[in-house]
């Protein structure tokens, strides 16, 4: 019997010491046990997260108390691209990734609570972007504009996630946002939810056999596109190329390094550096390229452009390969990972992305070769401007006058003018044409009559300012 015994307690104590090896020397729990200080911290998490429980005033659902804890912790991170993702936030994700989902046509930002920035406008929601051909952009929606209320709640203590879910829906219901453009315009639009597809690229030839090239998001479909723009262009007979981003919120990374290698014949696209060792990655250009190194390239940005937007023009940049004509670009130069937790799944920064030159551009952007942007509008245009807005002057005079004849419009104009609009011809008719524009199934790719970025491109390559390799 003796014997029996001790055998068991043989085998019981080989069972305990390669359990304790497995506790103590696998690597997640090796770092846990090795910080008391990470451990003190989780008992007071667990013993506040139970007092909450069996203490609160009101009975509340254990996964409520979890999820606004995760989100809270994330929140504590200061960094508007890393956030905690529910069930229902990780389907939407999905759908945004396959390119269909039901909402409004939105890329938007917001600070996290209790971020160091002071701009009084950062309790708002800043549009990044609106996706071209979306209710949004047909509503006259600017990058550089902020929600500032959504079906008249204010914006001010809501998560960039509780923004998300108000503005997306069923495709066909309606959803009303106010708007604050400029020093102080404000109205507000009513936008009709439908299913968004998100675009990739347009192409079309300019006067001068210049190839024009509109990259309006990097997504999984978007170096495909690109090639077949560039076939486009070829056919064609260009001899010179722009590449438009303005207004591109980014998207994958793979997608936009593919694409440089369209332009690039040796070095670097862009780097990647993180505290995690995979993470760290070159994406270095191979020998042969799509387009002659010999061709002439203009990259337009602006305020609007940004990440993958951003890398590529920084790779264009930085090799010399093209110039650069707008507005500094918006300045996001951190990656993102989406990875599934539980029910649900969680948005991380985990790396900084660098240009060929070895520069993060975070809340820097990049800086234009030539600076062109719009002139900046008197206390009295904006004045102006806001009164049209608001009173849906333009929009009126689309729904009466669908065909825009001339005499309409300067009919319009002069009428105008005499109620005391102090705005530029130029800009009334700009917003006119932008108007009529949004209302068509298919809008034009370019408007080389009003887009002052563009002209100069144009004007810079045909006068062989901008020259290739």
């Amino acid at each position: 019997m003796k014997k029996r015994e001790r055998f068991i307690w043989i085998i019981i104590c080989a069972f305990l010491l390669v359990f304790s090896g497995v506790s103590f020397f696998g690597p997640n729990l090796l770092a846990y046990r090795a910080n008391s200080e990470t451990k003190e911290y989780l008992d007071r998490f667990d013993y506040l997260f139970q007092f909450l429980l069996e203490n609160y005033v009101d009975e509340v659902p254990v996964k409520t108390l979890y999820e606004g804890a995760l989100k809270g912790m994330f929140e504590s991170l200061d960094d508007p691209h890393s956030y905690y993702l529910t069930a229902s936030d990780m389907k939407d994700m999905n759908d945004t990734t396959t390119g269909r989902f039901g909402g409004v046509g939105l890329y938007i930002s917001k600070p996290a609570p209790g971020s160091t920035n002071t701009d009084p406008l950062d309790k708002f929601v800043q549009i990044v972007s609106p996706i071209e051909d979306t209710p949004a952009y047909r509503a006259g929606v600017h990058a550089g504009d902020y929600i500032t209320k959504i079906e008249e709640e204010s914006v001010e203590d809501l998560s960039i996630d509780e923004v998300v879910d108000k503005l997306r829906g069923a495709p066909g219901t309606d959803v009303h946002v106010s708007i604050l453009r400029g020093k102080g315009i404000e109205f507000g639009i009513t936008l009709t939810r439908a299913i968004i597809e998100i675009p990739t690229v347009k192409e079309a030839m300019l006067p001068g056999n210049i190839g024009y090239l509109r990259i309006i998001q990097f997504t999984p479909f978007t170096a495909e596109r690109v090639k077949e723009a560039i076939k486009y262009f070829e056919s064609n007979s260009y001899t010179s190329l722009i590449i438009d981003v303005r207004g591109n919120p980014g998207g994958l990374l793979d997608s936009v390094a593919e694409i440089g290698d369209y332009f690039l014949s040796s070095g670097p696209i862009v780097s990647t550096k993180s505290r995690i060792h995979r993470e760290n990655e070159v994406f270095n250009a191979t020998r042969s390229v799509l387009v002659p190194e010999s061709l002439p390239i203009a990259v337009l940005i602006d305020k609007g452009s940004a990440s993958a937007a951003e890398i590529l023009a920084g790779a264009l940049k930085d090799t010399n390969r093209a110039t650069l004509i707008g507005e500094t670009s918006y300045g996001k130069g951190s990656v993102q990972k989406v990875m599934g937790f539980h029910d649900g799944g969680i948005k991380l920064t985990i790396a900084r992305y660098y240009t060929p030159n070895d520069i993060n551009i975070d809340k820097i952007g990049i800086a234009p070769d030539r600076e062109v942007k719009e002139p900046e509008l008197s206390d009295e245009e904006i004045e102006s401007l806001g009164k049209m807005l608001k009173e849906n002057l333009v929009s009126d005079f689309i729904k009466n006058h669908p065909e825009v004849k001339d005499i309409d419009q300067q009919n319009f104009i002069n009428n105008l003018k005499k109620d005391g609009i102090v705005l530029k011809t130029r800009i009334i008719k700009k917003l006119i044409r932008n108007e009529y524009n949004r209302h068509l199934d298919i809008p034009p790719v370019y408007d080389l009559d009003f887009d002052i970025i563009l002209q100069e491109a144009v004007r810079m390559l045909q006068a062989g300012e901008i020259k290739g390799k």
